[in-house]
Parts: C-alpha cells; structure tokens; sequence
C-alpha cells in the first residue's frame, strides 16, 4: 500500500502540473453536455412544402392553412404546376409537395371522396419518412373534421366504439432532451476515462520515465493501479458534474437512486479505463494509442443504441453489441435516471461489465512488461 500511495502521488501531480490538461478534461465536457443535446434532436421540425393549388376552393385553403399552421411545415411555395413545385425540390428549396387536384370540393362533397398527391424528397430518409407522416396525419384529421361538419351522428349511437387513451410514461411530454441527455453523459465519461488512460503508460515511454519505473521493484499490478485509479477519480468527478449540468440546465432529476448509479459508473469505469490501459500497453507513442481509442469508441458510440436503436440493428450488430461496454452504461443511465429503476433491475448489465472489467485490466497486467 506503501508504493501504491507513492505512486498515486506521483500521478496525480504529474496530473495537475499541466494546467491546460486539466481545465481541458472538465471544461470540454461540461460544454458539449450543454451543447449537443441542442443540436442532436431527431425531432423533425420546419419541413419546407411546395403546394400546387389546382382547386383554390375554401376546402383547399383550410387544409394548407391547416398544414401550415401545425408547426412541423412551413410553405416553401405556392406554384401554379407540379413542373415548378419539382423545380423547388431539385434546388433544395422544398422537401415536400402536395398537389391539390382540380374539382376538390366539389368531389370531396357530392362523391365522398378525393385523391390527394404527395411527393416527397427521399433523399434524407428519416426527414421524408417523417414529413410525410406528419402531412398524412394532418390530412386524416382534416377529413374527420369534414366527416363530421357533413354527416351528423345519431344522438344515441348503436354501433360499439373502442376509444383508445394514450399515456406517456417516464417521459410524459416527449421531450427528447430527457432522452439523450444520459447517452450524452455516458459517452462523455467513457470519452474522458478511455483516453486519459490509454495515453497515459505511452507518455511515459516517451518521455523515456518508463525505463525509470522498469528497474524499480514495483509489481506490475501495483503499476496498473497507480495509473487506473487517478483517472477513476477524475471520470467519477466529470460524471458528477455532467448529473449538476443535467439537473440544472435540462431539469433532469433522477427517478432512482444516486447510489445505484454511482455503484455502476464505479464498476463501469474500471471496464473503461482497463481497455484504454490495454491499449497503452500495446502502443509505443501517443498517436498510435489515439488512433486506436479513436476506432473503438467510433465503434462504441455507433453501436452503443445512442442515436440508433439496438432493436433497429441487423441480427450481426446486435451480437457486437453484447461485448460494448457503452451499450449497458446507456441503458442503465435510463433506466435509473428515467424509469427508477433499482439495484436488482440492473443487475444483469452489473455483472457483465463487472466480468469485462475482470477480463481488460486482468489482460492489462499481464501484457505489460516491465522489459518495454
């Protein structure tokens, strides 16, 4: 305990000598946690429509000024032909055009019925699944809305009716800043934990410090813990920031307990930085080992279900993303953070990080050689 103590001293101010590292590994974070839930919002908002009137009836009027007025569309043109409704869909002026056919009232009215064309710019994929959801939505409303102004109902129906009533749990208003704000964390503390301590056993080959340590008696579990448990603390000191930031800039309280959370970020750091040391070990300068951390966490993040849904994923995917470690600490980010969900809830995503930390700091320590 005596060399681990001289050991942690030693990395901790070698550490907090640099001023720049350090103002870098709180400052960083705190910004893009406050930032980037801004920005990766897959709410589709301010859709751009074309609309070719061929009608102008007062049916077709309501039901652009119905469009326009939900909020998602914003009317992009009012053209005369589908010729130059397209025209604004090729120079990426409009994402949609709807073409009001001539006789729409008249028909809607004397033959209950009426076709409406949509087309929609598939280019961006999720923005024209959307879009086009949000406008058919709006148009079925609209006709219930002129069903019922046209055909009065019996006072007493005959007819049994199901009527279906929605509740939102967890998540009551929808807001999708409640939902990636503990992906966002996540990943910010696998970040700042993976990379600090996959550069840390190269700086000191570079530098030429290692050689230094190698003639010393120090056992080489003792090294690996002097170097893991000085980022562990400043991993644990960033999440806590990140969880102040999200109460107080996003109004997310967790619904479970702090202690679960805190038990699994524990376990879950030394999974983290136990990978990023095994990488050290392999590395012999600064810009390998950040190649390599680079790879894996672009791996890490894309698989992690941060912005896709692992469900969503092909059945190969799915089996990659039983041995990412970023893919249980999401989930039990939301289910805690979100559902309220206990120790015995998470305890099967607990046991697997705890076994892959097991695994990369056991394989650390055994690859590193005190020859190198």
């Amino acid at each position: 305990m005596r060399t681990l103590r001289f050991l942690l001293r030693k990395e901790f101010r070698q550490i907090f000598r640099d001023k720049a590292i350090v103002s870098l590994i709180f400052f960083m974070p705190m910004v893009q946690l406050i930032l980037m839930p801004l920005a990766a919002d897959y709410e589709v908002r301010n859709i751009n429509l074309a609309v070719v009137d061929h009608d102008k009836s007062s049916y077709s009027q309501k039901l652009i000024s119905k469009v326009v007025a939900s909020g998602y569309f914003r009317l992009a043109g009012y053209n005369q032909s589908f010729k130059e409704a397209f025209g604004l869909i090729e120079s990426d002026e409009a994402d949609l055009i709807l073409e009001i056919p001539q006789d729409f009232e008249r028909n809607l009215i004397r033959e209950d019925k009426q076709k409406l064309f949509v087309a929609v710019n598939a280019i961006n994929g999720t923005k024209a699944n959307l879009g086009g959801a949000y406008l058919g939505s709006i148009i079925a409303d609209f006709n219930a809305g002129i069903r019922m102004q046209l055909v009065r109902p019996p006072k007493f129906s005959t007819f049994p009716v199901i009527e279906v009533v929605a509740s939102n749990w967890f998540n009551p208003v929808l807001n999708y800043k409640v939902f990636i704000v503990p992906g966002i964390l996540a990943i910010l503390v696998t970040m700042v934990g993976g990379f600090l301590s996959a550069l840390n056993i190269v700086r000191e080959k570079e530098i030429g410090t290692i050689e230094q340590i190698n003639v010393t008696p120090i056992k080489k579990h003792i090294f690996i813990l002097g170097k893991l448990i000085p980022f562990w603390v400043l991993a644990n000191i960033v999440f806590t920031i990140g969880l102040i930031l999200a109460r107080f800039v996003y109004g997310i309280v967790p619904v479970g307990s702090l202690l679960v959370l805190y038990l699994f970020i524990a376990i879950y750091l030394l999974t983290v930085l136990g990978f990023g040391l095994l990488v050290s070990t392999f590395c012999d300068t600064q810009q390998q080992a950040m190649f390599i951390m680079f790879f894996f966490m672009m791996l890490f993040i894309l698989l992690g279900g941060l912005f896709t849904s692992i469900d969503s994923m092909p059945d190969w995917a799915k089996v990659i993303t039983r041995f990412n470690p970023v893919r249980y600490m999401i989930e039990v980010m939301r289910m805690v953070i979100l559902k309220g969900s206990g120790l015995m809830d998470v305890l099967p995503h607990l046991g697997i990080v705890s076994l892959m930390a097991v695994v990369l700091n056991g394989w650390a320590i055994l690859n590193y050689k005190k020859t190198n």
